[in-house]
C-alpha cells in the first residue's frame, strides 16, 4: 500500500512539472537558469563601478539575454552590452538599450 502511495504521488509531481514545461516551453531547469542570468546580469550591471546601470531592464529567454531601459550615453550602451557578455550561461544579448541624454536636474550632485 506504501509504494502504491509513493507511485501516486510520482505521478502527480510528473503531472506537474509536465504541465509547467508544456505553458511554458521551457523545462524548470530552464526557467531556474534563465531567472539566475538575470539576476546575475543585473547584478554585475549595478555594481559597476564605472556606470551603475540603475535604470537597465534585464530579461533572459533560454540564455537570450534581453537588455532594455536609458542609459545617458552610447559608450554606456556598449559597456552594459559587454558586461552582459560576461555572464556565465548568457548565450546572446539584444541590447534594445535607449540612449537618452541627462539634463542637469536629473544629474546628482556628485563631484
Amino acid at each position: 500500500m506504501r509504494v502504491m502511495g509513493m507511485l501516486v504521488m510520482v505521478g502527480v509531481m510528473a503531472g506537474a512539472v509536465s504541465a509547467c514545461e508544456s505553458t511554458t516551453g521551457k523545462s524548470i531547469g530552464q526557467n531556474v537558469s534563465d531567472a539566475s542570468i538575470s539576476t546575475a546580469v543585473q547584478t554585475k550591471l549595478t555594481g559597476d563601478r564605472v556606470s551603475n546601470f540603475t535604470r537597465v531592464d534585464v530579461d533572459t529567454e533560454r540564455g537570450i539575454v534581453q537588455l532594455s531601459g536609458v542609459v545617458p550615453s552610447s559608450e554606456q550602451k556598449s559597456r552594459a552590452e559587454e558586461l552582459t557578455k560576461q555572464v556565465n550561461g548568457v548565450r546572446r544579448v539584444n541590447n534594445n538599450l535607449q540612449v537618452q541624454a541627462m539634463h542637469d536636474s536629473d544629474r546628482s550632485t556628485v563631484k
